[in-house]
Formats: structure tokens, C-alpha cells, sequence
């Protein structure tokens, strides 16, 4: 593992307040993240899922280590990815803990497949990866969890669920692509054609 020392400034006090409302303006795709197998099983929603690499496919994602999901991904050395679709907020709140769900009981009002792994993967989302954990990397409250990607299920869907100021957004590329042309100044005007 290639480590860059350096001496890290004196920190000033930034309060938890202030970074969160910072990170509320990044928008970020919805995913929930599946461990465990058979009943022992349980899932979490983020919006911390990365492309790490095309070649192999990997994938890296930020779980708290407090997460219930943590601890199953460590001993299981697999986890699931469904890229969740506009459609499907109902999942997204379920996942984030919305109405005290827990466990195997988040995963009922969905429909899902057993992946080879043994995680459950939701039919229907955009995008759904089977994932092998090649590294967990432990820092401050959370696990850095880099995922070899073993297998992917793609939807034709184009609308995708987002989460952007502590909201939910469904982004719609042929609706948003549609509105944005609808407002755009045209090019010869851009020009000064």
C-alpha cells in the first residue's frame, strides 16, 4: 500500500453543524446496501457509492461501523448494491431506518433475488452488483469497503432517485434533458452568431 506521510496541520475546530451543511449540496445517487444471508440479513441506504476502477470492475462504499450492516459485511466478505430507481422511495426510507424497520423486516414490500454471494439484490433497481470485499480500510467512524464487482443487473429505466438537501429528487434524463432544452439559450445567441 503506497502511504504519503505528511504532517497534518493543526486542526481548527469545524463543527459536525457546519460539515454537514456543506456535504448537503453534493447530490448523490441513492443505493441501498445489502448484507448477510438467508434470515441473518440486513441493508442500509447511502449515497456514498463510488466507481473505484473499470479494470477490474471495482467499487468502493463508506459504511459507519456502528451500521448493522458492517459487521455482516466483515464476516460475510460480500455485499449488494441496488442503484435504487425514481420509483423507489418507499425502499430508500425503509433502508434509512423511516418507521424503526430493522433487519430481514426492511426487506419486505420489495421483491428480491439471491445473488451468487448470497446477498439479496432489489428487482427493479437501475443498477444491482454483486460485490466480494477485497479491502476494508477502518478510519474515524466509518469503513472504507472496496468491492470487487462480481456480477451486474441493469434495468433499461432512465429515471433515478438522488438525494440533495436532505431530500429525495427523482432526476428523469428524458424529462430533465426535455425541460433543460426548453430553457436553454440557443447556441447562435451563446455565440453572438
Amino acid at each position: 500500500m503506497n502511504v504519503v506521510p505528511r504532517d497534518l496541520m493543526t486542526e481548527t475546530a469545524i463543527s459536525s453543524a457546519d460539515f454537514r451543511g456543506a456535504m448537503r449540496h453534493l447530490t448523490g445517487g441513492v443505493s441501498v446496501i445489502t448484507a448477510g444471508r438467508g434470515k441473518d440479513v440486513t441493508g442500509m441506504t447511502v449515497t456514498s457509492v463510488t466507481s473505484l476502477s473499470v479494470e477490474p470492475p471495482t467499487l468502493l462504499v463508506s459504511i459507519n461501523r456502528d451500521a448493522s450492516s458492517f459487521p455482516l459485511i466483515r464476516r460475510h466478505g460480500a455485499f449488494g448494491v441496488s442503484i435504487l430507481n425514481a420509483d423507489q422511495l418507499d425502499v430508500a426510507e425503509r433502508f434509512a431506518g423511516k418507521g424503526g424497520l430493522k433487519g430481514a423486516d426492511r426487506f419486505k414490500g420489495a421483491e428480491w433475488v439471491t445473488a451468487v454471494s448470497g446477498v439479496p439484490l432489489l428487482v427493479g433497481a437501475l443498477s444491482a452488483l454483486d460485490c466480494e470485499v477485497e479491502e476494508i480500510m477502518e478510519r474515524h467512524s466509518h469503513g472504507i469497503v472496496i468491492g470487487r464487482v462480481r456480477s451486474v443487473r441493469n434495468s433499461t429505466r432512465n429515471a433515478a432517485l438522488a438525494y440533495w438537501h436532505g431530500q429525495y429528487v427523482a432526476v428523469d434524463q428524458d424529462e430533465d434533458a426535455a425541460r433543460l432544452a426548453d430553457v436553454s439559450v440557443p447556441v447562435s445567441v451563446r455565440r453572438g452568431v
